[in-house]
């Protein structure tokens, strides 16, 4: 069981807290609520740039990063579709430098002309390197494309384009810093050994100041239910076909996305799933094939990638995996079911023993709503059965709920 301590300041800064007296090390996490599902089509890809420049320094401490270091820290952020998250690790008793940092670029980050435009280049070749010159490098834009038809979940975090990050302006950036970027949309959550009413004086201390800000959310246009098979042929300089399905799935807090999650692992997780035994094991078909979800707070998806032995023809491919999440359905049994939720719960046992995850776990479960879900979130995966699994599956893998990129060798 893990302990959860709340407060929250009256310009809205949500605080948890949990107390781990067994390290000397402390994790400090920074949420904000927003991602790129926040952004409008022409300009994507900014919340991402925007996490970059927020290392650029502020008036105050013109190296984010040489500061945490010389308190014996790292650092450290990543952006989903949803979230942009920060986070320390350092000593206990360097706490108060962390969060003196974390306050001060919430309001004082120093954007520089200079600062903006490396910041941009870097981003911009990151989208080259990663969806331009690597084999399948755009499979995550035509999935999406084929997938969504109005959601902002239609592009990744990475952007439309590389256009719209080159193309981006200071102006801009500076808009989407001054809209986000209030403590009533942040979670601040801290990991160690600290009293907790010692942490809320001292986020009281270095945030109380700060001017609660209205965040200017203009909503999101909600996917329609796909009631249509969909297909997209591509051909592209690559070594090997390769298959891409996508299943639309429920929200993070509906009904339907544990068990999308489990159906996930029954077909692909470990050397006793269905895939690997009828596919991989035999040699069969694929090279390699996966089944994940998304896991997104807004409807996501339930995806399926194999990539296609040689000789092996596209037709047959997709027979034979749909065959198969037919034959699942038919014969799941409450032995798998368990044998999951069991490896579900062993994971996330293991996750939340490094401090830094525990405290990013903390504050995505108090944004979803609670924080003390992440000890009441294994009773929800447990009171799953076999018969919920197979009347989910049954309706999550009908074909009009399918979108399929099959990716070709150009000749």
């Amino acid at each position: 069981m893990i302990g959860i301590n709340s407060h929250q300041l009256e310009n809205g800064l949500r605080i948890v807290h949990n107390r781990e007296a067994t390290t000397k090390m402390a994790a400090v996490n920074l949420l904000y609520c927003v991602g790129a599902k926040d952004e409008d089509p022409e300009h994507t890809g900014f919340a991402h740039l925007m996490e970059h420049l927020m290392f650029t320094g502020t008036h105050s401490a013109v190296s984010f990063d040489s500061v945490i270091q010389m308190a014996k820290g790292e650092n450290n952020a990543w952006t989903n579709n949803d979230i942009t998250n920060y986070y320390e690790v350092l000593p206990v008793e360097n706490i108060e430098t962390a969060l003196i940092l974390e306050a001060d670029r919430m309001v004082n980050l120093s954007l520089t002309d200079e600062s903006f435009e490396n910041q941009r280049s870097v981003v911009a070749e990151e989208f080259k390197q990663r969806c331009l010159n690597v084999p399948y490098g755009d499979m995550t834009h035509l999935w999406r494309a084929l997938a969504y038809k109005v959601h902002p979940y239609r592009w990744p975090t990475i952007g439309l384009n590389v256009r719209t990050i080159e193309n981006a302006e200071k102006s801009d950036i500076l808009n989407l810093y001054k809209n986000y970027y209030s403590p009533s949309n942040a979670i601040l959550s801290v990991v160690g050994d600290i009293d907790s009413d010692d942490l809320f004086r001292l986020a009281e201390k270095h945030f109380g100041g700060i001017e609660s800000r209205q965040t200017m959310r203009s909503g999101y246009l909600q996917e329609p239910e796909q009631k249509d098979k969909r297909e997209l042929v591509v051909c592209r300089k690559v070594p090997h076909r390769m298959i891409f399905k996508a299943y639309h799935m429920p929200d993070r807090l509906s009904r339907g996305y544990i068990e999308s999650d489990l159906l996930s692992d029954v077909l692909s997780n470990g050397r006793s799933s269905r895939f690997f035994k009828k596919f991989i094991s035999q040699g069969h078909l694929f090279s390699n094939i996966d089944a994940s979800i998304t896991g997104d707070v807004e409807p996501g998806v339930l995806r399926i990638q194999a990539t296609l032995l040689p000789g092996v023809g596209f037709e047959e491919a997709d027979t034979a995996i749909c065959e198969e999440i037919s034959r699942m359905i038919d014969s799941i049994t409450d032995y798998e079911v368990d044998k999951y939720v069991n490896k579900f719960e062993s994971n996330r046992l293991f996750t939340n023993i490094n401090i830094d995850e525990r405290a990013a776990n903390i504050a995505y479960f108090e944004m979803l709503g609670d924080a003390d879900f992440i000890n009441s979130e294994i009773h929800a995966y447990r009171m799953i059965d076999k018969e919920r699994m197979q009347n989910f599956a049954a309706y999550l893998f009908e074909e009009e709920n399918s979108s399929t990129v099959f990716y070709d060798i150009e000749k």
